[in-house]
């Protein structure tokens, strides 16, 4: 554990704040549920909670299912990190922050789909050599929990793969799924 050097009271109703810096850095949004943790020292420690990373071996199942029936290369992202992929390498994408782009993307609630080469989307914030073909944001009980996102590779740009309709019907269809778990 890190010390930050700031310290800040209790008021009367039990809150505290947490700084806008602390908030900045580890990218906790207005919103965002926090998990408390407690340890027998005394310390309380508070946790970006993931509705999405509960799933995490599930979503991992069901992305390597998309990728051997239906040859799509699929991450699977909870709001700040791949927290699951097939068809690409899990060490180089999983649990690395997703792209500013693609924050936009699960922030307009709505499916995205690329259509062309100048419409590259990266798919992390730093490095990897795929962007964003297809993504629709999950959502459940109202509240944005993530994202499904069909990627391809820079390998390959002198052939572009344009996105099918079928791509688009399976990754609006997982990210429906998936929303429907986190409600039940």
């Amino acid at each position: 554990m890190k010390a930050t050097g700031i310290v800040r009271r209790i008021d009367d109703l039990g809150r505290v704040v947490i700084p806008k810096e602390i908030r900045r850095t580890m990218r906790i949004r207005e919103g965002d549920p926090l998990e408390i943790y407690t340890d027998r020292e005394g310390e309380v420690i508070f946790k970006k909670y993931s509705p999405i990373g509960e799933l995490a071996s599930f979503a991992g199942q069901y992305a390597e299912t998309l990728h051997k029936t239906c040859g799509l290369d699929v991450a699977i992202c909870d709001r700040d990190t791949v927290i699951a992929c097939a068809g690409i390498s899990k060490k180089e994408y999983t649990d690395k922050p997703l792209s500013e782009a693609l924050e936009s993307i699960i922030e307009g609630r709505s499916l995205f789909t690329a259509t062309g080469s100048e419409d590259r989307k990266p798919l992390l914030r730093e490095g990897g050599s795929h962007y964003i073909s297809c993504a629709m944001p999950i959502i459940s009980e109202g509240d944005l929990v993530g994202c499904v996102v069909s990627v391809r590779s820079d390998a390959s740009p002198s052939s572009p793969q344009l996105m099918t309709d079928a791509e688009s019907k399976l990754i609006q269809t997982a990210a429906g799924f998936l929303g429907r778990q986190l409600e039940s």
